[in-house]
Parts: structure tokens; sequence; C-alpha cells
């Protein structure tokens, strides 16, 4: 009887890791499928870069470049791109509704999956990140090219917003004030959670206060990944949330400073995963500005306006 529950136990696991395996390769690909697949009727492959330029000096042969400041944000509201906008933007780059779409960029592929959100929150389907992003293709010398395409356009059709996948500022109060159980990721680093800077180091600060939501738990975007840019198995990253208490079991809302490394969190909670997770796109730079709200800052540190 143990030998049969042993055995019942095995293979139970090993669905699990095959269940596991499977989800990943829905919604990642590899450097090397990618330069396998190149050429795909169906496939279009999308550069989400912040860096100026780095489209331009080459890029993976046959990606369109989407800019993250102007086709995927709306140009009058501080908002994402609106529907009919990022349609034709879409159309444009030649996807089609069995389009494959692959994402990816520079900066730890922060923007490519903030492109991966905001496909999302409008309902395309078959959307994936090129594992490790950019930075991963040029350090394995995978091939670059200066040639920008033009797809035939394509024809899908995009469906209204899916607001269950944002978070408002309304949302992350609730939580700041103990009114829900949604849990709050911080995916900022120790100094940002703590108040001891406003931004990153290099980065114009746009808050008046610094610290943190209260309630939130601090996991800086990078424990998701390896060393080279590739994210953590399931199985790591389950482990890495649950130590805080992440462990799918509650909703969770993921922020950072402007929406783009909390994008990542995101990505990783909801896409990897499988957590109900929604971004608050507004973060730090909304909540950190906001009159009469909680904030928690560790260090104490006062504005200077500089």
């Amino acid at each position: 009887m143990k030998i049969k529950q042993w055995l019942g136990a095995g293979l139970l696991f090993a669905a699990s890791a095959l269940q596991v395996a499977q989800a990943a390769s829905e919604v990642l690909v590899s450097t090397d499928w990618l330069e396998r697949n190149l050429g795909q009727d169906k496939l279009r492959i999308i550069e989400v870069s912040v860096n100026p330029g780095q489209y331009e000096r080459g890029h993976i042969p046959g990606a369109v470049n989407f800019e993250w400041h102007r086709d995927l944000v709306d140009p009058v509201r501080r908002d994402i791109a609106a529907q009919e906008d990022f349609q034709k933007l879409l159309r444009n780059a030649g996807i089609s509704s069995d389009t494959t779409v692959i994402l990816y960029g520079d900066t730890n592929n922060w923007f490519a999956a903030w492109g991966a959100w905001v496909f999302d929150v409008y309902g395309v389907s078959n959307v994936k990140l090129l594992d490790g992003g950019r930075a991963k293709w040029e350090a394995e010398g995978r091939p670059l090219s200066s040639r920008q395409i033009a797809h035939q356009p394509g024809d899908i059709t995009l469906a209204g917003r899916n607001e269950a996948l944002r978070a408002r500022f309304q949302d992350v109060v609730t939580v700041a004030e103990g009114s829900t159980q949604t849990k709050l990721v911080d995916i900022r680093s120790p100094d940002e959670f703590n108040g001891r800077i406003f931004a990153p180091p290099g980065v114009q600060e746009l808050a008046v206060r610094a610290g943190h939501i209260p309630g939130a738990v601090n996991v800086p975007w990078g424990e998701a990944v390896a060393a080279d840019g590739t994210f953590k198995s399931a199985d790591e990253l389950r482990k890495v949330y649950a130590a805080v208490g992440i462990d799918g079991s509650q909703p969770v809302i993921t922020y950072c400073r402007i929406g783009e490394r909390s994008s990542h969190t995101w990505f990783a909670l909801s896409k990897i995963l499988g957590y109900e997770v929604r971004n608050y796109d507004g973060s730090w730079t909304e909540y950190g500005n906001a009159v009469g709200v909680p904030v928690v800052n560790v260090a104490g540190t006062v504005w200077g306006g500089k």
C-alpha cells in the first residue's frame, strides 16, 4: 500500500511538473526557439525598449518597434493606449487574431512586460515574452538587423478593456487602510521601499513623499530572475513569494514607481504562477504624491525638492 501511495504521489508530482513546464511554454519563449522560428508567417516580433536608438542600431530580424512612451500610452491622458489607437497599432504591425506575438526589450524586459500587460488588458491571446529579453539575445551573439519591415496589415479586433487586470488608486488605499485582504507587492529596491531614496539612482524623482504603501511586502523585481535575466522556474518563484505570504490564496496588486517594473512581477505571478494579480500602473508616482493617504517611511526622509 505504501508503495502504491508513493507511486501515486510521484505520478502527481510528475504531472504537476509537466503542467508547470507547459504553462511556462505558453507565455515564454527561449532565444533558441525564437531564432529557429524567425520568418514564420503567423509570428510577429515586437521590440519594446525604452533607451533611445536601441531598435535602430539593430533588432531581432523581422521585429517591429513599439515605443513605450508613445505607442502604449495615451498621448493626452495619463492612461494606457486607447482601444482604437492600440488596435490600429497592432493591425499596422501585421497582427491578426491567429497571430503569435513575441515581445522583448531592453532594461530587463520591464517595458516589454508592460506591453504584455497592455495586450492582456485588451484580451489579445497568444502573447509571449522572450525569456531574457534583448540582453540575452545579444549576449549569445544572435543575429540583429537594421532593416525595418513593413508587414501586411492585420485584421485583429480588440475587445474592451479588462479592468480586472488593473488596480486604481482607491484600490490600494483600501489595502493601506486594512479594508480588504488583497496583498500588495512593492517590487522596488529596499532603499526605495524603506524611504531612503525617492527613486532609483540616476532617475529624477517624481514623488513628494518617500516610503511605501502600508501593508505592502517588498520583493524586488530581480528576485524573480536568474543571473542571465530569464525567469526562475515556477517552483523557485513560488518559494520566493511564499516567503512573504504571497501564495495565490488571496488577490495580489503589484506596484513600483511608474508601473513598468511591477509589470515584470505581474507577469511572473499572473502568467507563470497563475495567481490573481492586478498591476497598479499609477504606482508610487501617484500614491507618493497623494494628499491624505497613509505612508510608511522607515528612513524618515523629507522631500528636499532636489
